[in-house]
């Protein structure tokens, strides 16, 4: 289970409030407890950084598996708003690594 830091109903007022900073990291924090696991990194700056969907844990150095993106992005694709695929096509994703592919877990569903 993902360790939480913002509480369920506050993550859901700020997605519905446009509250970025906080809407970021509660929808990092979904998308750990729904594909939980250490082989890919997702990246967010600056304002956070999860590791999800099971696999070979990564221990030391730059991760093998890394997807990073703008916050404005991380929200449209984890909410939904953009497809992961339109996302990868317009070039506002980085994914690097044979896992880094997560259309198969976004959009989220909080």
């Amino acid at each position: 289970m993902a360790r939480r830091r913002i509480k369920r109903e506050d993550g859901l007022a700020a997605i519905a409030a446009g509250d970025l900073t906080t809407a970021v990291r509660f929808l990092l924090e979904e998308l750990a407890e729904k594909a939980p696991g250490n082989s890919v990194e997702v990246r967010v700056p600056p304002l956070g950084a999860t590791q999800c969907i099971e696999g070979p844990r990564h221990t030391r150095g730059t991760p093998p598996n890394v997807v990073e993106m703008s916050p404005e992005t991380w929200f449209a694709v984890a909410t939904g708003a953009m497809s992961w695929a339109g996302a990868v096509a317009a070039g506002k994703v980085s994914a690097s690594g044979t896992r880094a592919d997560l259309a198969d877990v976004l959009p989220l569903r909080p």
